[in-house]
C-alpha cells in the first residue's frame, strides 16, 4: 500500500546507525525504494560508513544546508542520476552550545542565527532547490522533516526550540507556495530519542525521563525506529492529500499537561 517500490528518495541527516534518518533509509530499501545520503566535511566519513551497513549500500552526497553553491551541485547530481526525486527527509538541526542548554538569555545573536538557518531556513533551502525535481514527470512528490514539539519551551532546548517553532512556520509557507505544484511538505514532531543530537542537549535526560513516565503510550528513548512509522507515512500516496501538518510519533505527549504518571497511579483524578 505504501508503494515504494522502484521510487527514489534522498535522505539527509544520517550521521550514524543510531539516527532517525538510517533507519528510514533502511526501511525505504527494504520497501524496494533507491535512496541517496548527503553528507557534509568530516563527518561524510561516518555517514558514509552508516551507509555501508544499509541493506543496500548507499553512496553519500555532499552537502551542507548552509552553503547555497552544496545545493546547486547537489540538484545537478540528483538530475544526472535520477531525472526526478520521489521525496526527500530533512533530518538536519545544530546549534552552537552558546545557544543551548541555559544559555538562552547570553546567546550571542550568531549562535541564534546558525541555529535558525541550520534547523529551519534548510528546510525552505531544500525544498525550493529540489521543486522542479520533486515535480519532474508528473510527480507528486513528498518533503518531510524531523521536529520537536516546539508549543511550549523546554529547559535547555533554548535556540533549538525557537528554531523547531520557525521549522513548523516555514513547514506551513512551503505547503501554500509548493502545492500548486503537487508537492506536499510535512513535519514529524519525534519524541526524544538517543541520538547525537540529543547528546548536545544538557537537559536531554530530564526531558527524556519525564516522556518514559508520563507519555500516554510510553515511550522508548533507545528506539529510533519508532519514529520512521509515521515519517514513511508521510512520504508515501497515503498522504497524498496532507500538506502542512505535523504529525506527532511521540507517545501522545503533546496532548497531555500532566501525562499519566504518578498522580493517576491511584485509580485516576477525581
Amino acid at each position: 500500500m505504501l508503494g515504494f517500490h522502484g521510487r527514489r528518495y534522498l535522505i539527509t541527516g544520517v550521521l550514524n546507525e543510531d539516527s532517525i534518518a538510517w533507519h528510514t533509509a533502511r526501511a525505504l530499501q527494504e520497501a524496494g525504494a533507491e535512496v541517496l545520503l548527503t553528507g557534509f566535511g568530516r563527518a561524510r566519513r561516518i555517514t558514509e560508513k552508516a551507509a555501508s551497513v544499509l541493506p543496500g549500500p548507499a553512496e553519500v552526497l555532499e552537502l551542507d544546508v548552509t552553503r547555497p553553491e552544496d545545493f546547486a551541485r547537489l540538484v545537478e547530481e540528483l538530475e544526472q542520476r535520477w531525472g526526478g526525486v520521489d521525496g526527500v527527509l530533512h533530518a538536519v538541526a545544530a546549534a552552537p552550545q552558546t545557544a543551548l542548554s541555559g544559555h538562552f538569555l547570553t546567546t550571542p545573536p550568531e549562535a541564534a542565527g546558525t541555529a535558525l538557518h541550520t534547523a529551519a531556513v534548510s528546510l525552505h533551502s531544500l525544498a525550493t532547490a529540489l521543486a522542479p525535481l520533486l515535480s519532474a514527470g508528473g510527480r507528486r512528490g513528498s518533503v518531510v522533516g524531523l521536529d520537536f514539539d516546539a508549543t511550549g519551551a523546554w529547559a535547555g532546548y533554548d535556540w533549538m526550540g525557537v528554531s523547531k517553532a520557525a521549522l513548523g512556520a516555514v513547514c506551513r509557507y512551503l505547503a501554500m507556495y509548493l502545492g500548486p505544484s503537487g508537492i506536499r511538505v510535512n513535519l514529524v514532531a519525534a519524541g526524544p530519542v538517543e541520538t547525537v543530537a540529543g547528546q548536545a542537549i544538557s537537559t536531554f535526560d530530564r526531558i527524556a525521563d519525564r516522556w518514559q513516565a508520563e507519555a500516554p503510550l510510553g515511550w522508548d528513548r533507545t528506539d529510533p525506529a519508532v519514529v520512521v512509522g509515521p515519517v514513511l507515512f508521510l512520504l508515501s500516496d497515503l498522504a497524498v492529500t496532507v500538506s502542512g501538518e505535523i504529525l506527532h510519533a511521540d507517545g501522545g505527549m503533546h496532548a497531555v499537561r500532566m501525562g499519566t504518571g504518578p498522580a493517576f497511579a491511584e485509580g485516576g483524578p477525581a
